[in-house]
């Protein structure tokens, strides 16, 4: 498991895609790309797109994410690990409780949870998964590879 940290954006895109009987429909879906600005993230889900596109294509939504890690290995699916890490507070004695966010590929909610425990297996971090949901995203580009994190439907 290679954790990637990278500033992360969600990309609504719309778009007519061929289908396997030849027709073509327009759909909608959810991709990540990493970019330092809202241009580049448009730029670059704009240019990771175009092998697919087959007539209009529109970014419909673009908007930064929580997501502070991804876990750069193989999944069908994308979760969304919601992970607190608990430290205490040598002022007051009490525990801190701060949130981070993972992105997850995995073939299922088990193994997305097995990948999170594993990256924690030769620390001494207290933490615990407070969420772990499965996402509508369809794909990860990853800026630092410029390929794709290679998602088979």
């Amino acid at each position: 498991m290679g954790l990637i940290t990278a500033t992360f954006f969600e990309c609504g895109v719309r778009y007519e895609r061929t289908t396997e009987e030849g027709t073509t429909k327009k759909v909608n879906e959810l991709y990540i790309v990493d970019a330092l600005t809202f241009t580049e993230a448009e730029s670059r889900i704009t240019e990771e797109m175009q092998p697919f596109v087959s007539g209009d294509f529109d970014v419909m939504t673009l908007k930064r994410t929580r997501y502070s890690e991804y876990d750069n290995s193989e999944g069908d699916k994308y979760y969304k690990a919601k992970i607190m890490f608990i430290t205490l507070d040598e002022k007051t004695g009490k525990e801190k409780r701060t949130a981070v966010y993972w992105l997850v590929p995995a073939n299922d909610i088990g193994e997305a949870r097995k990948k999170v425990v594993d990256a924690f297996a030769n620390t001494t971090l207290d933490y615990e998964i407070a969420t772990l949901d499965e996402t509508k995203y369809f794909d990860v580009f990853l800026h630092d590879t410029n390929r794709s994190a290679e998602k088979t439907d």
